[in-house]
C-alpha cells in the first residue's frame, strides 16, 4: 500500500471516530427540535419549518412491512408522507408516488474502480427494492450516484467512471423499472460516444417499460470553492426538456441549476409538474440555502420539487487545493443528505437523515399544481414581455443598465 492510500485510510478512520455527521447527536434538525422542545412549541416551530398542506400538517404514509424490513436490515432512513390537493368537481385526484434515494459511497476511493461501482450497486439495490415494494411510480437517485464525487481533485482518472447513456448503470436500473413498473431517473457521468467521447453530467430517464425515454444534461456547471467541475464537463446542450410519463410531466434540474431562478422558471414554462433536483453539495457551502431553494422554486413555479443530496465525507488519495490560500486537503467536506420534497402550496416534508442512507417516499396529488396557479396567478401576473426585452438587451455587448441617477447625487451639501 502506498503513502497516498495510507493517508486516505487514516483520514477515513479519523472521520469515523470523531465525526458522524449528526447535528448534536441527532440525525436531522427535525429530530433535534422534537426531542428538545415542548410538544406545543415543536408544533408551532414545525408549522413554520414545513408549512401546512391544504391547511393541515403533512400526513405520514404507512408502508408495507417488506420496505420497513429492508430499512431495518440495511440501515437506511425510511420516511413517507402525503401531499393532498383540494377535491375538485371536474377532475379526479392525480396521485403519484415518488421516491428519492440518498446514499454514501460503499468503499474507499482507493479501492479498484470496478469494486467501487459494484459495491454501490449492491448498496443501492435494497433501497430500490424498498421503493418498488412500496409502489413508487417515479424514483430519482442522487447526482453521480454510481461513483465517488472526484471532480474537485482535477485528476482525470475519475473519467473512467463515465459510461454511455445505455451503459452499465442504466442496464442495472432497467430491470427494476420493469419489475416494479417504475420510472427511474439515473444521474450519471456520461461518455458521449457519438461526439468524440466527450463527458457530460447527465440524467437518464428510464421508462416504466424499461425503455430510455430521454436524457437531460446539466445546464449550469459549478465554479465555486472545491467544485471545479468544468475540468471534466461543460454546460449541457439539451435545454429544459420536460418528459411526459405515464405518471406525470417531470423534469430534472441538476444540482447547481437550483441556484438560477430563470432555469427553474423555464422547466415550469415547459409544463413540468415535478422537478427533480439531484445534487452533491456540502455543509458550510450551501446548507443554509438547502431548505429554502427547492421550496422557493416550488412556490414560484407551481410545481413539486424533489431535492436529493448525497451523504458522507469522501476521502481522496491526493490532496488538492481550492485556490484560496488555505492548506491542501483530501476531501470536499461533508455531504449532508437531508433530501426533501416541497409542494406548490409552500408545504414540505421533513428531511431525510443528515448522516445515513435514506429513502423518502411521497404521495403527491398533481392537481395541486393547477390549483395554486389559479390561486396566486403568478403566470397571469408575470410580465414576461418586459423580462424578455431586458434580457434581449442584456446579452448584447452594448448593454447599459436602466439606472436613473439623482442629479444631485454628487453635489456637496451647502
Amino acid at each position: 500500500m502506498d503513502k497516498s492510500e495510507n493517508r486516505a485510510e487514516n483520514e477515513q478512520l479519523k472521520l469515523s471516530k470523531y465525526g458522524d455527521g449528526s447535528i448534536c447527536g441527532y440525525n436531522s434538525l427535525q429530530h433535534l427540535l422534537k426531542e428538545n422542545l415542548k410538544p406545543h412549541h415543536f408544533q408551532e416551530v414545525n408549522r413554520l419549518l414545513t408549512g401546512l398542506n391544504c391547511g393541515k400538517v403533512l400526513e405520514t404514509i404507512a408502508l408495507p412491512e417488506s420496505a420497513t424490513a429492508l430499512s431495518m436490515e440495511h440501515g437506511f432512513d425510511l420516511q413517507a408522507f402525503c401531499f393532498h390537493a383540494d377535491k375538485e368537481v371536474l377532475r379526479e385526484p392525480r396521485v403519484v408516488r415518488v421516491g428519492l434515494i440518498q446514499n454514501s459511497i460503499a468503499l474507499p476511493t482507493t479501492a479498484h474502480f470496478i469494486d467501487q461501482k459494484k459495491a454501490i450497486f449492491e448498496k443501492v439495490k435494497p433501497i430500490v427494492d424498498a421503493a418498488g415494494s412500496s409502489g413508487v411510480n417515479i424514483l430519482c437517485l442522487q447526482e453521480f450516484w454510481m461513483m465517488p464525487f472526484g471532480f474537485s481533485t482535477r485528476e482525470k482518472k475519475w473519467c473512467e467512471f463515465a459510461e454511455p447513456v445505455d451503459g452499465e448503470s442504466t442496464e442495472f436500473l432497467r430491470s427494476f423499472a420493469l419489475k416494479y413498473n417504475m420510472v427511474i431517473i439515473s444521474p450519471i457521468l456520461e461518455r458521449d460516444m457519438n461526439h468524440g467521447e466527450i463527458i457530460w453530467n447527465t440524467a437518464v430517464v428510464i421508462g416504466n417499460h424499461g425503455n430510455i425515454i430521454g436524457i437531460h444534461r446539466k445546464n449550469h456547471v459549478t465554479r465555486v470553492g472545491d467544485f471545479t467541475e468544468s475540468t471534466y464537463y461543460m454546460e449541457g446542450n439539451t435545454g429544459h426538456p420536460v418528459f411526459e410519463t405515464e405518471f406525470g410531466k417531470i423534469a430534472i434540474n441538476i444540482c447547481y441549476g437550483r441556484h438560477h431562478p430563470l432555469n427553474c422558471l423555464t422547466f415550469g414554462l415547459n409544463g413540468a409538474e415535478i422537478v427533480f433536483n439531484p445534487c452533491a453539495t456540502v455543509g458550510g457551502l450551501t446548507e443554509a440555502m438547502w431548505p429554502i431553494e427547492a421550496r422557493y422554486a416550488a412556490i414560484t413555479n407551481s410545481y413539486f420539487v424533489a431535492a436529493i443530496n448525497r451523504v458522507g465525507t469522501e476521502i481522496f488519495p491526493n490532496p488538492f487545493t481550492s485556490g484560496d490560500g488555505k492548506p491542501a486537503h483530501t476531501d470536499l467536506g461533508y455531504f449532508y443528505g437531508s433530501s426533501y420534497v416541497s409542494a406548490p402550496d409552500a408545504s414540505c416534508t421533513p428531511s431525510l437523515s443528515r448522516n445515513s442512507d435514506g429513502l423518502l417516499i411521497t404521495d403527491m396529488d398533481l392537481n395541486l399544481c393547477r390549483q395554486f396557479k389559479d390561486k396566486w396567478c403568478f403566470r397571469m401576473t408575470a410580465r414576461y414581455e418586459l423580462y424578455a426585452e431586458t434580457l434581449a438587451k442584456y446579452v448584447k455587448p452594448d448593454f447599459e443598465p436602466q439606472v436613473i441617477r439623482d442629479p444631485l447625487l454628487h453635489k456637496r451639501s451647502s
